[in-house]
């Protein structure tokens, strides 16, 4: 009744399952009770509001509106909260106008009143100077316009409303705002700086979830998988890289295909990790994983930081391939293994080591080796070098354990830097939610940056939800700094 009041409906027909109530706002039964009386008195002098109101019983299994109303309950949108019963009379108090920026200067052009402070008095007349009244309104001086009405908190924060969002409405930037605020005749002290606020104020800047560093606790553990293209063809026509990088060692292996499917990708696996390195324990892969009971994490859709290793990878081959190619585009596929050694025989800053020594146990030898005198050639002895190669291989779990403590020492320093900026913003199972539009979806100049009305399904894990429209289940899993609480 309040909702129909609140609408300006004058006709009203409404239905409830139970009998008592109807029978006492309708007159047929008494309200013994001292607080349904209360209530039966309310909702008569609510119901004598309408022009025509109707109160009909309906038996519970017919009562569908009020079902549905059940089933939204946990949106955490439709309901209001009542912190008082509705029978109870709010007292109303005389409480003292606040003073506003206004008032010092109003009350000193009206009446010459100055404040008891010497120095907010000196201030208060200097001012006034460059205000005037007219009609009980203050106004200001202005260099661009003749007088600028002078506003309050409230008027203020509707007028940046209405020239943002309103039917006049541009969503321009912050100064933009603030100046076409100004050519309008309108005057506050923090005009711009409100301005400013007001333009950011939706927008989520601060990361949404804490950082989770991703370690491996051996050589091949958990490799991490992504694919780069479509590049420009190359010879063979390959035109898609398929990249894998190992956790601990930062080992990359690439491949160039044509094509993208799933026996490619199966044949990726098998050739460049399985046969090489041995069965990982966790890859993000296919149902060719399960298997060989490999355990599969999948990153989060506009969100490749839960991929960060790989990501990496990717700038860095992009990087050098860039460097070597200039304009002959299609001749990537040849200079890739020229990046990939580069990077293999170049130390990682996380470890200090390189790829290549965590992988195989020693340095590989590089071409300015040969080009140039060096210890390592010319006191090379083959007799002995199969017996160096062997002990090197019996040290080497000492390297890989302080790289390893390393790595997480500067993961934990990030960790802590990142974390400091996090601002919480978690979603509810029941709440709806607006999407980014996705990279990969037809996007124009008019195109929204949002998209929806979706709704939370569950929290798979720490800041990633699974989202369903009105037609069905959306896949794959989204994070939080792709969503937004949508606000009826």
């Amino acid at each position: 009744m309040k909702l129909a009041q609140e609408l300006g409906t004058k006709k009203l027909t409404a239905k409830s399952d139970s009998k008592l109530i109807t029978g006492q706002i309708n007159g047929d039964y008494q309200a013994k009770d001292p607080q349904l009386a209360k209530y039966r008195d309310r909702a008569s002098t609510m119901a004598s509001s309408f022009d025509n109101f109707v109160l009909l019983h309906v038996p519970r299994d017919q009562n569908e509106w009020a079902d549905l109303l059940e089933k939204l309950a946990n949106t955490r949108i439709i309901h209001e909260k009542l912190s008082t019963p509705t029978t109870d009379r709010s007292e109303v108090l005389d409480v003292e106008n606040k003073i506003t920026w206004m008032m010092p200067i109003f009350n000193y052009l009206q009446s010459v009143e100055t404040p008891d402070n010497p120095e907010e008095a000196l201030k208060v007349v200097k001012e006034a100077t460059k205000y005037t009244l007219l009609r009980q309104n203050l106004y200001r001086r202005g260099f661009s316009f003749p007088l600028l009405r002078c506003l309050e908190d409230e008027e203020s924060t509707y007028v940046i409303e209405e020239v943002h969002e309103g039917v006049s409405g541009t969503h321009i930037g912050g100064r933009a705002l603030a100046i076409k605020i100004e050519k309008a005749g309108y005057y506050w002290p923090t005009l711009r700086r409100d301005c400013l606020e007001y333009k950011f104020a939706e927008g989520h800047k601060a990361p949404p979830e804490r950082l989770h560093p991703i370690t491996s606790p051996w050589p091949f553990f958990k490799w991490g998988v992504d694919i780069l293209g479509p590049f420009p063809p190359a010879p063979g026509q390959v035109k898609f890289l398929i990249v894998a990088v190992d956790y601990f060692t930062k080992w990359i292996e690439a491949e160039p295909v044509t094509s993208i499917t799933t026996k490619r990708i199966k044949r990726f696996y098998w050739k460049k990790i399985i046969c090489r390195f041995g069965i990982p324990v966790e890859i993000g892969t296919v149902e060719y994983c399960q298997e060989l009971k490999i355990t599969q994490l999948f990153t989060l859709v506009e969100h490749p930081q839960s991929n960060g290793q790989v990501e990496a990878a990717k700038k860095v081959i992009l990087r050098g391939l860039r460097k070597r190619l200039e304009e002959a585009k299609g001749r990537w596929a040849e200079e890739l293994p020229q990046v990939l050694w580069s990077y293999h025989t170049t130390p990682h800053s996380t470890t200090n080591e390189t790829p290549f020594r965590l992988t195989f146990g020693t340095e590989a030898m590089i071409l300015v080796e040969i080009g140039e005198s060096y210890p390592r050639t010319t006191l090379f002895e083959p007799s002995g070098n199969e017996e160096e190669l062997r002990t090197n291989l019996d040290l080497l779990q000492e390297p890989r354990e302080i790289a390893h403590g390393k790595e997480y020492a500067m993961k934990t320093r990030a960790a802590r830097k990142y974390n400091r900026k996090v601002v919480p913003r978690n979603f509810k199972t029941g709440d709806l939610v607006l999407k980014r539009i996705t990279l990969g979806t037809d996007k124009n100049k008019l195109t929204p940056y949002w998209e929806g009305l979706f709704k939370v399904i569950e929290e798979v894990r720490q800041g990633a939800y699974c989202l369903e429209s009105l037609e069905k289940k959306l896949p794959r899993t989204w994070n939080a700094a792709s969503l937004r609480m949508y606000y009826n």
